[in-house]
C-alpha cells in the first residue's frame, strides 16, 4: 500500500496490532509529575495551529513536538507561524513532520502523551481510533463524524478510552463559558420551571472559498476546500451550528427523538461551492413532545444571530456567546452574567491537561457524538425532505467516507434534492479505480 493510500476499513488493523489490551485502567500515557506533556497535532490549518497554541498556553510544561497534514504547505505554514508564537515550547524537527493521507499513525507513533486532532471532520473517527488504541489522551475538535457509521466510531473507541483511563475532551467551547455553565445549571435547579419549547440560531456570512487549481486532482480538491462536500465536513449545520445544536442536548440532557427540515442552496450556486447546502431550517422534537426550532445559514450580507433560548413555564434564558440572561414572564430579571473574557479556546485545554496530570480523566467523546448526530439528524431531513426519527436514522448505517483514501479521481456529489435524494444504509462514495 502505498504512503498516501490508506483503507478506512483496514486501519485499525495498521495501526494498532499489539497494543488493543495492553493498558488497563490508570496506565497513562503521561503519568505526571515535572516533565513536559508531548503533544502532537494531526491537521494543521487554520483551528489546529490555533488548537497547538491553545494548549502552551493553557498549561505549564506543554511542548509540541510532532506535527502532520494532508498537504505540505500546509504543514510549513503551521510550523512556520507556530515557532515563531510559541517560542521553546515548539520542538517539532523535520523527521517529526508528516505529509500524507498516513500521516496522522506516525504523528500518533512519535512519542506523544497527546494528540491534537484537527483534521477535517469526516477523517475524524478513524483519527481518533488510532489514538486511543495506541495509548494517547485527546483533544479533538468538533464535530467529530459526518455519518452514522462515523459517530458509532466515536463512541465505541471513547468506551475504549474509558477503560484505558485516557482523557478526551472535545471543542466545544460553550461547555467551559462561565455563563453558560452557570445559566445551565440554574435551567436545571428549576429556575425556568418545565422547559416548554427552544430556538437556536447560527445565521452568519459566508466562509472561505479555495479556487481550484490547473493539475489538481479531484481528491485534492475536494480536501483542500473541504468545508464543501458532506464526505469531509458534514455540510454546515454539522460542522458549524454543532455549537448550538450541543448547547440544546445540554439543556436537554438528550437527544431529540425526530426532525422534520428543509434547507438549499440560493445564495452558493457554483459548483466551486461543491454540493452543500447554504441554508437550514430544522424543527426537532425532544422528550415530552417539545419543539426546538433551529436555524443556520451563510449568507453575505444578511442579518446575522447566533443564539439559543430556552423558554419554561416559569421564565426564558437566553444563551449568547457574550451573555447570558434568565428573566421570568414578567420582564423581571432573575440571573446574568455578561461572558467575563475567558478563553474557552484555551479552557478545554487547561482542563484537559489537568485530568491527565491528575490522573482524573474526562471523557466527552459520546456527549459530542450525540451532538454530531443531532446535526446530522437534521441535515438529512433536509436533504431527504422527509420527517426522520432518531431510530430510523441510526438504523441507516449511512457512511459517507471513501473506503480508500488516496489522491486521483472523485466523483462529484450531486447536490440533494429533497423528495428525490433518500436516506440510504450506506452512501458512501470511491475514489474511481480504487477499492
Amino acid at each position: 500500500m502505498h504512503k498516501n493510500e490508506i483503507s478506512r476499513r483496514n486501519f485499525v488493523k495498521v495501526t494498532t496490532a499489539g497494543t488493543l489490551g495492553l493498558m488497563t485502567s490508570g496506565d497513562f500515557a503521561y503519568a505526571g509529575g515535572s516533565d513536559a506533556l508531548r503533544v502532537g497535532v494531526i491537521g494543521c490549518g487554520g483551528r489546529g495551529t490555533g488548537a497547538a497554541r491553545d494548549a502552551v498556553v493553557s498549561s505549564e510544561q506543554v511542548e509540541i513536538v510532532a506535527m502532520g497534514d494532508l498537504f505540505q504547505d500546509r504543514l510549513d505554514a503551521s510550523r512556520k507561524a507556530l515557532k515563531e508564537e510559541i517560542g521553546d515550547a515548539f520542538k517539532v524537527d523535520d523527521n517529526h513532520a508528516f505529509v500524507g493521507f498516513d500521516a496522522y499513525q506516525q504523528v500518533i507513533g512519535s512519542n506523544v502523551d497527546m494528540v491534537i486532532l484537527a483534521a477535517p471532520p469526516g477523517f475524524r473517527p478513524a483519527h481518533f481510533s488510532s489514538a486511543v488504541h495506541a495509548g494517547k489522551h485527546v483533544f479533538m475538535e468538533k464535530p467529530v463524524s459526518v455519518d452514522v457509521a462515523g459517530a458509532l466510531e466515536i463512541i465505541a473507541a471513547g468506551e475504549v478510552a474509558t477503560q484505558k483511563g485516557l482523557s478526551v475532551v472535545a471543542g466545544t467551547l460553550y461547555r467551559r463559558q462561565p455563563s453558560f455553565v452557570e445559566a445551565i445549571r440554574r435551567i436545571h435547579d428549576g429556575m425556568i420551571g418545565e422547559i416548554v419549547a427552544a430556538q437556536e440560531y447560527y445565521l452568519t456570512g459566508p466562509i472561505w472559498l479555495r479556487e481550484r487549481k490547473s493539475g489538481m486532482s479531484d481528491m485534492e480538491w475536494q480536501c483542500r476546500n473541504w468545508y464543501y462536500f458532506t464526505w469531509l465536513s458534514g455540510d454546515h449545520i454539522v460542522e458549524q451550528f454543532v455549537h448550538n445544536i450541543d448547547v440544546i442536548n445540554w439543556v436537554f440532557q438528550g437527544h431529540p427523538q425526530s426532525v422534520v427540515a428543509m434547507g438549499g442552496r440560493i445564495a452558493r450556486t457554483s459548483p466551486d461551492y461543491g454540493h452543500i447546502y447554504d441554508h437550514f431550517s430544522v424543527e426537532y422534537v425532544y422528550p415530552g413532545d417539545i419543539i426546538v426550532e433551529a436555524k443556520c445559514r451563510q449568507f453575505q450580507g444578511a442579518t446575522n444571530r447566533v443564539s439559543n433560548r430556552v423558554v419554561g413555564t416559569k421564565g426564558i434564558a437566553d444563551l449568547n456567546p457574550r451573555n447570558s440572561k434568565i428573566r421570568s414572564h414578567d420582564g423581571h430579571v432573575l440571573y446574568e452574567m455578561p461572558e467575563p473574557g475567558g478563553n474557552g479556546y484555551v479552557q478545554e485545554h487547561a482542563d484537559l491537561i489537568q485530568s491527565i496530570r491528575d490522573g482524573k480523566p474526562i471523557n466527552e467523546a459520546h456527549q459530542i457524538a450525540a451532538s454530531t448526530l443531532t446535526a446530522v439528524l437534521g441535515r438529512e431531513s433536509a436533504y431527504t425532505g422527509q420527517q426522520l426519527s432518531w431510530d430510523e436514522m441510526m438504523a441507516s448505517g449511512l457512511d459517507l467516507v471513501p473506503k480508500t483514501l488516496a489522491f486521483g479521481q472523485m466523483p462529484m456529489p450531486q447536490v440533494p434534492v429533497p423528495g428525490i435524494t433518500e436516506l440510504s444504509r450506506s452512501a458512501a462514495i470511491s475514489a474511481q479505480g480504487m477499492e
